[in-house]
Parts: structure tokens; C-alpha cells; sequence
């Protein structure tokens, strides 16, 4: 059985909307980033990049969120649009962009020790600037590729649904278009259980010492 290494960020979020949808079983392993599972021996064999999530199917490894999108999707057949050469692009367009500015805006706005104007700013700008060429894409589109749901919404979803907290409360009001597509693909019964899936074990709540050391690994660095 495929074991679904995550936690409840975005990126193993969409994963777990996807196993959902796709109706594949799948065995869940918890990785408390928080209290450093990501860091065990056992893991870094799994993802030696120590993050989440990352995926053991029958002995095939997988990690990188986009990559486990795209390997799922091509297995099965299942949310590839026909265009594959837009697929790609886009699909390119949420790791390289999207997801990568989104984290870092959340970082620098919630999580860094050091309140620093420049770094907030410029991430805030380029995250905002990232939802901005998606609302104006989904402007003229119902979905992101072609006509049909595909693993390129589910990218967006995964990030595109944080919005308030990457930007702030009122985030969405910028972008009704990714806010529309936001919405619908939340409405469905796969989204919720995905959300839900973290529910079930305990993670470490606290942003603690243990957690910033174990979290934001420069920091230990510095220090040392």
C-alpha cells in the first residue's frame, strides 16, 4: 500500500486531495516537522531534502508536492489535462512560484525573529504578484487547464486557500477569480477529508525553541 508521508501545510494538503479524489488507499505516516520527524534517518531516505510530503509507492519514492502530483496523475490516468505542455507550465508556475513566494511571505510576516521591512515587503509583493497573473487567468477560465478539474487546480488549491493567512484577512478581496475556484474545489467531499486527515494524529502545536531549532534550521546554525 502507497505510504503518505505528511503534515497539515499546504503541499501534503493537496496530496491528500488528490489520494482522495483518485480513490487510491493509502496509508498515512505522520511527520511532525515541528518536533524534527523530518530529520530521522528513516525519513531522509524517504526525502533526503528533509520536508513534506513525500510518498513510498511499493518501493517507489517520491518526493516534491508537484512531482508526487504529476507521478500520481500520470499512474493513474486521472485530473491530466490534455494540454500537457500547459499542464507543465503551469504546474511549474505554483512550485517554482507560487508555493516557494507564499511560504516565504508567511515566514517573514509571521515566524521570523527579526521584523525585517525589506524581506516582508518583497515577499508580500511577489506573492501578491503570483495570485494576481492566477485571478487573471481564471478570469477567462473556469478551471486552470482546459475544461476539466486537473492536479494544476489542485496545486493552486493547496496554496491559493491559505490566502488570509499569507496576505492577511481581507487577502481574498484581490482575487475573486482564485477565491471562485478556491471555493468550489473546497466545497468538495475529497477536499474536506483531505483538510480532516490531520486531525487525526497529534502534531506539536507549540512554536517553541524546539520547534523554531527544529523549523527554521538557520537559526541553530547562527547560533552555533
Amino acid at each position: 500500500m502507497l505510504k503518505f508521508y505528511f503534515n497539515g501545510s499546504p503541499n501534503p494538503t493537496k496530496i491528500a486531495l488528490f489520494l482522495e479524489e483518485a480513490g487510491i488507499a493509502f496509508e498515512p505516516v505522520a511527520v511532525d516537522t515541528r518536533a524534527g520527524d523530518q530529520f530521522k534517518p528513516e525519513y531522509l531516505v524517504i526525502n533526503p531534502n528533509a520536508k513534506v510530503p513525500a510518498i513510498d509507492d511499493d518501493g517507489v519514492k517520491v518526493f516534491d508536492s508537484n512531482a508526487i502530483l504529476l507521478y500520481l496523475a500520470e499512474k493513474t490516468g486521472k485530473f491530466l489535462p490534455a494540454n500537457r505542455a500547459e499542464l507543465l507550465s503551469w504546474l511549474m508556475f505554483v512550485a517554482t512560484g507560487v508555493g516557494p513566494y507564499s511560504g516565504q511571505a508567511v515566514h517573514f510576516k509571521h515566524f521570523a525573529p527579526e521584523k525585517i521591512d525589506y524581506a516582508h515587503n518583497r515577499y508580500q509583493f511577489e506573492a501578491q504578484r503570483h495570485f494576481a497573473i492566477l485571478d487573471e487567468h481564471l478570469a477567462k477560465r473556469r478551471f486552470m487547464v482546459g475544461d476539466s478539474y486537473s492536479i494544476v487546480d489542485m496545486a493552486v488549491w493547496g496554496w491559493a486557500r491559505m490566502i488570509p493567512l499569507i496576505l492577511g484577512e481581507d487577502g481574498f478581496a484581490k482575487y475573486p477569480n482564485v477565491k471562485r475556484l478556491v471555493d468550489e474545489i473546497s466545497a468538495r467531499p475529497a477536499a474536506a477529508k483531505a483538510i480532516a486527515l490531520k486531525d487525526k494524529f497529534k502534531f506539536k502545536a507549540e512554536m517553541d525553541d524546539e520547534a523554531r531549532r527544529n523549523m527554521f534550521k538557520h537559526l541553530a546554525v547562527r547560533a552555533a
